[in-house]
């Protein structure tokens, strides 16, 4: 229960992986590969954090740098060109006769999305491997099987009910304020990270 409340409250926050997975959902694209790719890079992450990654990566000064100001850069970056989007005629297309993306190109997108955005290594790697390694051995494989349970139950829903709603989430007004709530949390999330830089230079 440890895990899967802290997963999950990790896990919720509108961020760069989780608007992707929207998109997807929205326009009805790959979802289930979408979805699945997503919960296995978690489950690896969650993983190799609890395995002692997390206690490495948080005791080397370096490491943590690298983390904090890669996972600033990328989230200015995403909440920047989110709320580009509002000056724009921002929706989704949905239409079955628009053209989706293979395959191929929706994996590398989602795995782009969950790979290269290091503040998924902060929550994951980082933070639940550090909390997660200070458990007895029997008792980090239960806390790793929740924070994972945090990530299947949490994709699924996201990824599954946006396109059962995709008609009301793909409207203008409504994906304008998806749009600004994304841009204005990635924004947020990149200032407190540029503050624990600094307070820790």
């Amino acid at each position: 229960m440890s895990g899967l409340a802290l997963g999950a409250s990790l896990i919720m926050a509108i961020g760069a992986q989780n608007a992707h997975v929207l998109r997807m959902g929205v326009r009805r694209s790959h979802v289930p590969l979408t979805v699945a790719t997503c919960i296995l890079v978690d489950a690896l992450l969650i993983a190799a954090g609890v395995a002692g990654a997390g206690a490495l990566i948080g005791g080397s000064p370096a490491l943590m740098g690298v983390a904090r100001w890669g996972g600033a850069a990328f989230l200015l970056w995403y909440g920047l060109r989110s709320w580009r989007g509002l000056l724009a005629d921002s929706r989704l297309e949905i239409d079955a006769d628009a053209p989706l993306p293979s395959a191929a190109a929706a994996l590398a997108a989602v795995l782009a999305m969950s790979l290269l955005n290091p503040h998924v290594y902060l929550d994951t790697v980082v933070l639940l491997g550090s909390i997660g390694g200070r458990y007895p051995a029997p008792e980090r494989l239960a806390f790793s099987a929740g924070a994972m349970t945090a990530s299947l139950l949490w994709f699924t829903l996201l990824g599954f009910g946006a396109a059962r709603f995709s008609r009301v989430l793909a409207r203008p007004l409504v994906w304008k304020c998806i749009e600004a709530l994304t841009g204005a949390v990635m924004l947020t999330l990149a200032a407190g990270l540029i503050l624990d830089g600094i307070a820790a230079a």
